[in-house]
C-alpha cells in the first residue's frame, strides 16, 4: 500500500509560491490604485468626482477605503501563506490535517481549510 502524502514537495511549494507572488503583485497594484484615488480626492476637494454630489462623493470615498482595507487583508493572507511555505506546512488543512487539493490552492492559495472542512465550518 503506497504511503499517503502528508505535505507538498519542495518543487510543488515553489510552484505555489510563484502563484502567490503573482497574486501579491496584482493585489499591491490594486491597493496602490485605491490609495491614489483616495489621495486624489483628499488633495483636490474642489474637483469632485465627475457627476457626483457631496453625498455620493463621500460614499465613493468610503467605498475606496473599504476596498483598500480588503486588499491589505488579502495581501496579509497571501504573505501568511508564504510563511507557511517556508515552514513547509502550506496546503495542510488546519481542521483535518490532510492536504488541501492543488486545484483549491491554485484558486485560493491562502486557503487553510480543505473544501470539506470549509463546508463543515459553514454548516456549524
Amino acid at each position: 500500500m503506497p504511503k499517503k502524502k502528508t505535505r507538498y514537495t519542495d518543487r510543488e511549494l515553489a510552484s505555489f509560491e510563484k502563484i502567490i507572488n503573482a497574486k501579491i503583485e496584482k493585489a499591491k497594484s490594486q491597493l496602490d490604485f485605491y490609495l491614489n484615488q483616495i489621495k486624489e480626492i483628499a488633495h483636490n476637494p474642489d474637483s469632485k468626482i465627475k457627476g457626483l454630489d457631496d453625498g455620493n462623493a463621500t460614499s465613493e470615498n468610503e467605498r475606496l477605503y473599504t476596498m483598500a482595507n480588503r486588499q491589505r487583508k488579502h495581501i496579509q493572507h497571501l504573505e501568511n501563506a508564504k510563511l507557511r511555505i517556508q515552514n513547509k506546512v502550506f496546503g495542510i488543512c488546519r481542521e483535518t490535517g490532510k492536504l488541501i487539493s492543488k486545484e483549491r490552492l491554485k484558486a485560493v492559495p491562502h486557503a487553510t481549510l480543505s473544501i470539506e472542512a470549509k463546508e463543515d465550518v459553514n454548516r456549524r
